[in-house]
């Protein structure tokens, strides 16, 4: 009997379960997907054929659309299809009553609706836009086709909300139903891995071994990933009622990550300022709480953070935190015996202060991972939201691009009375729609009608070699099968998903059967021919008419970068932190995505994304300091001190506004002023930073002077000769050191 097992055993052992297990969690998953894009689509078009549905290929087709990896996503996506089919079948039946029979006025109003649609797409970036995205093109396909004898216009829309329910309704039970992919998963995941990177980043930092770029690449991936998950947090609310009771929890910890990413790249840069000047003794002075601090966090670097490990890491830090104040007493009063200078001291203190809350805020995150273990929890009271930042003129000309094609191509329908102008109209529409959205619609776009071409070569050998020689429902899926695996495969690579939606989705318009077969050579090819025509016109448009990716937008998204010092500066309090940190990161991942292939511009906007979360956290800091003052004359609002800060918020206002050498100066002028005039004010308290107000007050003014001295910051480049007028011991060109 062992004998005969022995084989079995032996194949249990095999290197290939490894393989095999790899190849399950990558192209596997893929092959998946494609299985059940497969499964949702026959049974969708075998149901709308039973049910004698007038376009069984629209139900079809809705599955093309929704169906996604992760079932959250397929159950988001579809709930806000079905609410942008509702929203555009109910304008299109009102712009039918209000035009009838008129094309002249519909197609100018049509096209300010996909416009409107098209900018709300763009401004919402996620399933929400989505949403936009069906309004504005259900209005076409709905209303274009009815345009001549409008009183079906009624019930053309109530087929197509009937037609794309019953997609939904499909493609949400497979997904859910065979071998579902959790989106929540996929966040818990995302979680828990992230912190794991962080803790190795911040350790390389803290013993100075990190690389700028590769310091800048990190940034990056952090940036990407907060933004990222707060829009899966709204997915994965509509399939887990286990992580929809920690919503609260997981968008505090999405805060928090954002807030420690910014504490230590500002205590980074500091460490790297002074590194640079070459004062050895500042440094030596503050590694020894540097290294202890890396060498806590070496025992969670490149691994998973689980909820029992947070709670781990929370109690070690607190003990760190707890010892901290005295270690830095006695390490102050060490390197006080060498004599330094005035501005290495403060170097000294403002390191440490920054030191200390960064711990502070890691504590908070860990306490946050750690209470994701409990089903209820006082820390899922969150009040302060992501809060997504979009450039208004990104948005308009989206939606001006897609009125100016819609009215175009709508134009030369009118003139030409070719009959095929209304399928290259509304399919502009669908086109601009699904385009819009990406970093890119001049090559999504393209990518289409390259895959709609390739569809209609298909389309055209089966519709008309094939169609006419097989019978039953069976050999119609044997049939379009190959063609859907294509496509579903092409859409699952981000780099070829165009291709495959163009494929997927016009193959099926113009190719798949309906109940009633009609075999018509001439209708099919001028078709194929105006879906083609109106898709390389949304490609010329998106490189024509007000790009993306132009220099202008670039600029508008940097300007709304540095204008997060002026919010920082002048927005209320309450909450003002978690704003800050979400909107900064939210322009940058949107200019970020728009700037691909210019990595200098990109670059640039890294850098000033640098200056504006340091000088900003900076400034809120100084404003909560400012906000929990005990009562006494030393803080009064008409102290001097108090006063030359509100000056060099002004000051620091016209510079973010408009960066210039001569508003560079009157800003370190306003600083070192409002340093001097903090060193000056007596309080009723010793100046060490855990008891002293105005220590940290001039930290904190300190750490802003650095940071606009800071050679590697784009502000550098605005240094002229005029700068030596600034006190406190500047060099002549302001750059070489900030003391």
């Amino acid at each position: 009997m062992n004998l005969w097992l022995m084989p079995f055993r032996w194949l249990g052992s095999l290197e290939w379960r490894r393989g095999f297990f790899e190849w399950a969690r990558s192209d596997g998953v893929t092959w998946v997907y494609i299985f059940k894009v497969l499964t949702a689509a026959f049974l969708t078009l075998w149901l709308a054929m039973r049910l004698e549905l007038p376009q069984p290929r629209t139900a079809m087709i809705t599955v093309f659309i929704v169906m996604q990896l992760q079932s959250g996503h397929v159950f988001a996506k579809s709930f806000y299809r079905f609410l942008g089919t509702l929203a555009g079948s109910t304008v299109t039946v009102g712009l039918v009553a209000l035009f009838p029979q008129n094309t002249e006025l519909f197609l100018p109003a049509l096209a300010i609706w996909v416009g409107i649609c098209t900018a709300g797409a763009v401004r919402q970036r996620n399933f929400r836009g989505y949403g936009f995205v069906l309004a504005g093109y259900t209005a076409a396909m709905v209303g274009l086709p009815v345009l001549s004898h409008p009183d079906g216009a009624f019930m053309a829309a109530v087929w197509r909300v009937l037609e794309i329910s019953l997609g939904l309704v499909v493609s949400t039970a497979v997904s859910a139903a065979i071998l579902p992919q959790s989106a929540s998963a996929s966040m818990r995941n995302a979680l828990y891995q992230r912190f794991g990177v962080f803790a190795g980043f911040v350790t390389e930092g803290l013993r100075g071994n990190s690389q700028r770029d590769r310091f800048e690449s990190s940034n990056v991936r952090f940036i990407a990933e907060a933004v990222g998950l707060e829009g899966l947090r709204g997915v994965v609310a509509f399939e887990d009622p286990h992580m929809r009771r920690r919503s609260g929890r997981v968008s505090r910890l999405n805060s928090e990550f954002m807030a420690i990413t910014t504490r230590f790249n500002a205590l980074h840069q500091l460490l790297e300022r002074i590194r640079g000047r070459g004062h050895a003794e500042i440094v030596t002075a503050i590694e020894p709480g540097l290294h202890a601090l890396a060498d806590l966090l070496d025992g969670f670097s490149g691994r998973a953070l689980t909820d029992a490990d947070a709670a781990r890491l929370a109690t070690q830090l607190a003990q760190y935190k707890d010892d901290l104040p005295g270690h830095v007493r006695r390490l102050r009063e060490r390197f006080v015996e060498s004599g330094p200078q005035d501005d290495d001291l403060l170097d000294f203190h403002t390191a440490y202060e920054l030191l200390y809350r960064f711990v502070d805020d890691l504590y908070s995150y860990a306490q946050t991972h750690a209470s994701l273990a409990d089903h209820s929890h006082d820390r899922e009271r969150w009040d302060e939201p992501f809060m997504p930042q979009t450039n208004w003129w990104v948005s308009l000309s989206a939606g001006l691009r897609a009125s100016s094609i819609l009215l175009i191509l709508g134009s030369y329908w009118i003139a030409t009375a070719w009959p095929s102008g209304a399928v290259m109209t509304l399919v502009a529409a669908a086109t601009v729609g699904l385009s819009a959205a990406t970093p890119n619609p001049k090559r999504m776009s393209f990518q289409m009608a390259c895959g709609t071409l390739l569809g209609a070569l298909v389309g055209f050998a089966e519709t008309f070699f094939v169609f006419p020689w097989i019978d039953g429902f069976p050999l119609l899926c044997m049939v379009l099968a190959p063609v859907l695996i294509l496509g579903a495969f092409l859409a699952s690579r981000p780099l070829y998903a165009g291709y495959g939606v163009g494929l997927l989705i016009f193959f099926s318009i113009g190719s798949v059967p309906d109940n009633l077969t009609v075999y018509n050579p001439y209708a099919f090819i001028n078709d194929y021919i105006g879906m083609v025509i109106g898709m390389l016109v949304c490609a010329a448009a998106g490189a024509i008419i007000l790009p993306p990716n132009s220099r202008w937008l670039w600029q508008r998204m940097e300007q709304d970068l540095r204008t997060q010092v002026v919010f920082a500066i002048s927005g209320r309090l309450r909450g003002l932190g978690s704003a800050f940190e979400s909107r900064s990161r939210d322009v940058l991942h949107q200019a970020y995505g728009l700037a691909a292939g210019k990595p200098q511009v990109q670059r640039d906007l890294l850098r000033w994304m640098f200056v504006v979360l340091e000088v900003g956290h900076a400034i809120i800091e100084l404003r909560r300091e400012q906000a929990i003052l005990p009562v006494h004359p030393a803080y009064a609002e008409s102290q001097p001190w108090r006063q030359a800060i509100r000056v060099m918020g002004r000051a620091l206002v016209r510079l973010f506004i408009a960066p210039s050498a001569s508003n560079l100066e009157r800003a370190l002028v306003a600083v070192d002023h409002a340093i001097g005039r903090v060193q000056a004010t007596d309080e009723p308290f010793a100046r060490h930073f855990d008891t002293s107000a105005l220590r940290r007050v001039q930290s904190y003014l300190h750490f802003i002077r650095t940071c606009l001295l800071d050679p590697q910051s784009p502000l550098a480049e605005l240094a002229t000769g005029r700068v030596a007028s600034v006190p406190c011991g500047l060099t002549p060109s302001g750059l070489i050191h900030a003391p």
